[in-house]
């Protein structure tokens, strides 16, 4: 194993809390559970169910997913830290209640420091079946007082930053007449591709899974389809919408992407330090993932206090308003979004965590 202490993962400082790893032989769970920070409040971040090759690939994840939830909900403006929790294997062969629930008993060991929700392979209904062992669980059906499916303001929100770059680079607030090309069009990639249909972008897409193509085009025959994700960035894109896993955003497909544009709902889509800057040198707008994609975050938290989902879309609309001071405060610091909108979520966990050395 890595040293757990030194892993390699975005930036120096802070470094983890905690790192919690978890096994369960009777029902094959195999999960660890990442506390990046919490200076804000409770770490709050998703479960992702995944078929990774190796426990070093899975540890790697978690704490890269971690560190960014911390930064996410940060500037979400939310009074939560960061978490992220990984179940390796395959959620369509292995996921069954034991695993979940033996789960669920390791999430609520941890006593509220960390909270979970539903991320890649999970799904609100596993969700309820971990609520059945554990009390820190958002991300739940409606029926058990949950705000059910969080890709809705995940894509609503992705959309409000894209709307932000678009004003940032050609003066209107709209992506009409714009060509945009979404990679991955699951759980949040499908919605996002009917708000851009509706705003009267022209839309092109791609997926690993022919099945998720055909779901998109079943309901919108004119939408284009790319072979795979390197003919989709060689398209001529006005933006690029990365919305599958991490990492899209290679030296590989920035030296030939023609998008002026890069705003998705994929986490950690930079595949290393430096993409940011070599992507502002090439003249392309970058909206920070962890900024764009909170409205997920946003709907689950709100569940935290009772769900209402007018109050939570109100919160996830002010994505567009971060977003903007973010390429503001880039343009006159003179750095790429990307550092911006980090600086910007470690002065408000430094500012605002700092309050908790005042004892009550």
């Amino acid at each position: 194993m890595p040293n757990v202490f030194g892993s390699p993962h975005k930036g120096t400082e802070p470094r983890h809390e905690q790192v919690v790893f978890c096994q369960d032989e009777a029902s094959g769970l195999r999960a660890i559970i990442a506390i990046h920070s919490t200076a804000l409040g409770p770490s709050l971040g998703g479960t992702r169910f995944y078929p990774y090759a190796s426990e070093e690939e899975a540890l790697a994840d978690v704490l890269n997913l971690s560190r960014g939830m911390s930064y996410k909900n940060a500037l979400a403006g939310l009074d939560l830290g960061g978490g992220k929790a990984v179940i390796i294997g395959d959620p369509d062969t292995d996921k069954n209640e034991a695993m979940l629930r033996a789960y669920g008993r390791f999430v609520q060991s941890l006593h509220g420091r960390y909270i979970t929700a539903c991320d890649v392979g999970t799904y609100s209904p596993d969700m309820d079946i971990i609520a059945r062992e554990s009390q820190y669980v958002t991300g739940r059906t409606v029926e058990h007082g949950g705000a059910g499916d969080s890709s809705i303001l995940t894509a609503f929100g992705v959309f409000q930053g894209m709307r932000a770059a678009a004003e940032h680079v050609w003066g209107s607030p709209t992506l009409r007449g714009r060509r945009v090309g979404v990679e991955g069009v699951g759980k949040v990639g499908h919605r996002l591709v009917e708000h851009l249909l509706e705003d009267g972008a022209e839309v092109v897409v791609c997926d690993v899974s022919e099945e998720a193509v055909e779901r998109v085009r079943a309901r919108h025959p004119h939408v284009a389809v790319a072979a795979d994700n390197d003919a989709l960035v060689r398209e001529p894109l006005d933006v690029y919408a990365p919305c599958a896993l991490g990492g899209s955003l290679s030296d590989e497909t920035v030296g030939v992407l023609g998008a002026k544009i890069v705003c998705g709902a994929a986490n950690n889509q930079l595949a290393h330090a430096g993409i940011e800057k070599q992507l502002a040198d090439r003249g392309v707008l970058y909206a920070p993932d962890y900024v764009v994609n909170s409205g997920g975050v946003i709907q689950v938290a709100d569940e935290i206090d009772g769900f209402d989902f007018d109050r939570a879309k109100t919160r996830a609309t002010k994505i567009f308003d971060t977003t903007g001071k973010i390429f503001a405060l880039a343009a006159e610091e003179g750095v790429p979004p990307a550092v911006a909108a980090d600086r910007l979520a470690e002065r408000r966990m430094s500012e605002i965590g700092r309050l908790r050395g005042i004892l009550l």
